[in-house]
């Protein structure tokens, strides 16, 4: 058989140049241009996401030459094939592009790997916080790691009065916060929005946040890598339209996704997204 690809290397050096990218861009009169094009997700393309998202594809490009075969989904360029449909590589260039076009902190590179076309294969996961300049590792079975230190398993969670302590919500247009706010109330005693379902679930992973939902469905490219190192550090997730993880590795909005340090967390969090 041949090696596995040296996907770890691959989504560092990805970073390393996404880092390049986003510094020669400091401004955001230079981070918010547009190339004038919509991705294959539905959004208008920044520069900074196009750039990104070369610098990823040219690792892809390195990985391919030297005979790994394998098939990629990204934000901006929706499917490529490398040859194998039965390994997915499944890329948010920028997960937080609005952060980063604003200067907010917390914006990261998202990869995945899956062995199939749901959640459930995932089984590689890497997320580079460019704010605090964390990275975040998981592979299936060898837990997940934060700055090459292995995240605790056996962190609960903590409450105050009942409530989940702190909660992280994403797609947090007010509209829908508007129609969440009572059951968010109930479930929660603080919450925050960092603006990144990536980073937002690794939060939950850290046992930083007690658990995390988005309010409407989001992608894949989204939370793919990261709800693999939230279960690999002891937590919970859920797509709610889907059971057992079966949420479709593709570009369509089909779920929310919530998760929690226990099972007992996630059961509150069920009523918040409107389905």
């Amino acid at each position: 058989m041949p090696a596995e690809p040296d996907w770890l290397g691959a989504c560092r050096r990805s970073a390393e140049a996404v880092r390049d990218i986003l510094q020669d861009n400091p401004t955001i009169t230079q981070r918010a241009r547009e190339t004038g094009t919509t991705g294959e997700g539905g959004d208008a393309t920044l520069m900074i996401d196009a750039a990104a998202e070369d610098a990823v594809f040219a690792e892809l490009d390195t990985l391919h030459a030297g005979g790994a075969r394998f098939s990629a989904l990204s934000e901006e360029r929706g499917a490529v094939d490398y040859g194998d449909a039965g390994v997915l590589v499944v890329i948010d260039p920028i997960d937080g592009s609005a952060n980063a076009k604003r200067g907010l902190p917390h914006h990261a590179l998202s990869i995945a790997v899956a062995h199939g076309t749901t959640m459930a294969d995932v089984r590689f996961g890497f997320v580079y916080d460019f704010g605090p300049e964390e990275e975040w590792v998981a592979v299936t079975g060898q837990g997940a790691h934060l700055d090459g230190v292995r995240l605790e398993t056996d962190c609960p969670e903590r409450r105050l009065d009942g409530k989940l302590e702190l909660l992280g919500i994403e797609s947090a247009d007010p509209r829908w916060i508007r129609e969440a706010a009572d059951d968010i109330a109930d479930a929660a005693y603080r919450v925050r929005a960092m603006g990144t379902i990536a980073v937002t679930l690794c939060q939950v992973a850290a046992a930083r946040l007690d658990g995390m939902c988005t309010l409407k469905g989001c992608r894949s490219v989204d939370a793919a890598a990261a709800q693999l190192i939230v279960r690999e550090a002891g937590g919970v997730v859920e797509f709610p339209k889907f059971p057992d993880l079966s949420a479709p590795l593709d570009l369509e909005p089909h779920s929310p996704v919530i998760a929690a340090r226990t099972s007992e967390g996630l059961a509150t969090l069920r009523p918040l997204p409107k389905l």
